[in-house]
Formats: C-alpha cells, structure tokens, sequence
C-alpha cells in the first residue's frame, strides 16, 4: 500500500515539510508496512521556499537585501536541487511583516530588496526564477525591483528618480529598460500567483491591497491615479498593456512590473507548485493522498493547496482526505474538487494557542485515525495502537 502525503504549511504553526513529516508518523503508527511519499506543498505565498527546498532536494541561500523602507535585513531564497532553478518569496525583502505597524506607509515603500533576491539568484547560475507574490508591504507597481535590476526611471525635468517608491509612481515620465541586468535575458521568470485582481480599475492594486499595507482613502486616491500614470508610460515606452491583466494588481502591482520588466508569465501558485514538485509523477500509484492546511473553508476550493491536490489525485481517481486545524464556512465546497473527505485535527474544546502549539501532535494523531478508519473500511487490521500518555507526552 502507498500514500501521499501532501499537505500546505499550518499557518502559523507548522511550516509544510515539519505538517508533511507530522501525518506521515501518524499514517506509520497506524500500519508500519505503507510505503509513504511526503510531498510538501504551497500555493506561491508563505512556505513556498521551504516547500520548494525540501521537496527538490534544495538548499536556502541567505543574501542581505533592503527591507520595504531601505534598511538592510537578511532575507533567504531557495534553489533547487539541480540548481537550475530559484524560489523566491517577495515577503523575505518586501513583505509586511518586516515593518511595525506604524510604519506601514505605501507611498514610502519599494520592492528594491525583492530585486536584490533577483540579482542574488542570478549570481547562483540559474536559469529559471519562481516568485510567489504574497504578503507585500508595497504598492510600487515593481518599480524598486526593476530599479535594482537596472531599469532608469526619469521624473518630468529627466532627472532620475533615486527613490523607486509607491509615491513616486506619479512622478515617472520616461523608463529606459536599457541598463536591465542582461542575465535576464536567458532566465525564465514565472510569478506564483492565485488573485485576479487587474492592475488599475476599482478591483486593482490600490483601492483593494492598499488599506492592507497601511493606506487612509487619500493615499489610496493617491496610488490609483499614480498606478494609472505609471501603466501608461510602460504602455508608451515598453509596448506592454498591464493594466487589464488578470492578476497583475497582486502584492501592490509587482506582479505587473515583473510581467512589464522582466518578461515574467504569471501562473496559478498551487498548479506551478505542483509541476516543480512533480507531484503528478510521485503521487501515482498511491492508494491514498492525505493533504491540508491550517483552515478549510470556502477560500480553500478556489486554487489553494487542498483543492488543486484534489484535482490531481483525481486524475488518477485516487480517494483524498483532508485534515485541517478548523473547518469553516463552506469547505464542504472540496467534495465538488476531489475530496471525499475532511476531517479537523483538534480533539476537543481548546483554545487556539493550545491548539497550535500541539499541532505536531494533533496531526499525527489525527493520521493515525484517520488511517486506522482507512484499513478498516478495506477490511484489514491495523495493529494496537502503542497508546499515548495522557498528559500529551
């Protein structure tokens, strides 16, 4: 008997691989003889670097970049284990969580230390860059990103603009894409990203993602009709509309600056996740896939983790099962994509911080049942149970 075990990261308190290590015990303790295959997932946002890394065989590299305001933080990427290709997540150098939340200011911030990741990973030798896009404190339209990698800004004098910024986007009246680091030019660049959201209109980057990083309404007004002017000008002077793209608003409009400056093809996360992983070719054969994520509910049908390995197992028509920290509203909507079943991992009443503190525990356990039901539908026994302590031990 073989199962997969393909779980995203418990956010918060269990990343994808240690989520991964935890179900694959349980399915041990259950029945010693299954053959297992642990395959780490994400879906393009946090996590995707140490799933990426522990699912190729890969290695983090650390690099000192800028943080959204310019100050120097130590941020990490992920190669694979052939070496031919980087993971990148822009939250490493650019992400909210690097700024307190009274420093929150998108007008000020830039994706510069995510341009510095960039410049790091071609000085690895790569030929193939994944970014997955969540979690920015920025809405610069990729603007500090390009700026490192070489891109010239110029302000209506011609002057060039130092300071690549979300207030800044206004000021731009000439892009000259000359200096763009020539490596480029031989890397493939793919964005992870699971929104819809356009760059401009009222669905775009700043009137939906800009409260998020620290934006009042006029600072939103401010960034709109600064991110309109910007998709202009790289209209006129780079020949590429953005600003109607699918998923070019996603983390404050990087995503339309790396399809504007790097040629970049924007892809589902989970379904590029799935492809670098291999998960089709590991997963066949197997006779049950176990998958999951911190929650499940309505959100998690729509191209998160749980659904897109549903979809895969069911390609093979393997049966999948889903163990979650919390079911809420609406999961139900994965037995529509593959899933036959899901089931929460918590034993009873409890508080959060409990819960996510033995969340290593909790899913093993959960596994061990949820196999031992498994075995037992197919009419095969599992061994006694070797018990556990009482107190949690």
């Amino acid at each position: 008997m073989r199962v997969t075990v393909a779980p995203d990261s418990f956010k918060e308190s269990l990343p994808a691989p240690r989520a991964a290590d935890a179900i694959g015990r349980g399915v041990v303790a259950a029945c010693a003889d299954i053959e297992l295959e642990l395959v780490p997932m994400a879906d393009g946002g946090e996590g995707t670097v140490e799933a990426l890394v522990a699912a190729t065989g890969g290695r983090r590299v650390s690099a000192c970049v800028t943080d959204p305001l310019g100050r120097p933080v130590q941020a990490g990427f992920g190669l694979f284990g052939d070496g031919r290709g980087a993971v990148i997540e822009m939250a490493a150098a650019s992400g909210l969580e690097l700024l307190e939340p009274a420093e929150r200011d998108p007008l000020l911030t830039s994706t510069r230390g995510t341009g510095a990741l960039i410049n790091a990973a071609l000085d690895a030798g790569v030929h193939e860059i994944l970014i997955g896009v969540g979690g920015s404190a920025t809405v610069d339209c990729g603007m500090g990103m390009a700026a490192e990698l070489g891109v010239r800004f110029a302000d209506g004098r011609g002057s060039l603009i130092a300071d690549p910024c979300g207030g800044r986007l206004e000021d731009v009246e000439a892009i000259d894409a000359a200096g763009l680091d020539p490596r480029l030019a031989d890397v493939k660049v793919t964005v992870a990203c699971d929104v819809t959201n356009p760059l401009t209109g009222p669905q775009g980057a700043a009137p939906v993602y800009g409260p998020q990083k620290g934006a009042d309404p006029p600072t939103v007004e401010r960034l709109a009709a600064g991110i309109e002017h910007f998709a202009a000008v790289i209209r006129r002077d780079l020949g590429r509309d953005v600003s109607g793209m699918p998923g070019a608003g996603a983390a404050g409009g990087l995503s339309a600056g790396l399809v504007a400056f790097l040629g970049a093809e924007m892809r589902s996360g989970a379904q590029t996740v799935i492809e670098a992983v291999r998960l089709r070719e590991r997963m066949a054969g197997s006779d049950l896939v176990i998958t999951g994520e911190g929650r499940l509910d309505f959100q998690s049908a729509h191209g998160k983790v749980p659904a897109a390995v549903g979809a895969v197992a069911q390609e093979f028509g393997i049966p999948v099962v889903a163990l979650a920290g919390e079911l809420g509203p609406g999961y139900e909507d994965l037995y529509s994509q593959g899933l036959a079943a899901a089931f929460g991992i918590c034993r009873g009443p409890t508080s959060l911080r409990d819960a996510m503190d033995r969340a290593d525990e909790l899913l093993e356990d959960a596994a061990e049942s949820l196999v031992r039901l498994w075995l037992a539908a197919r009419g095969e026994a599992a061994p006694p149970s070797k018990g556990k302590d009482p107190a949690g031990g």
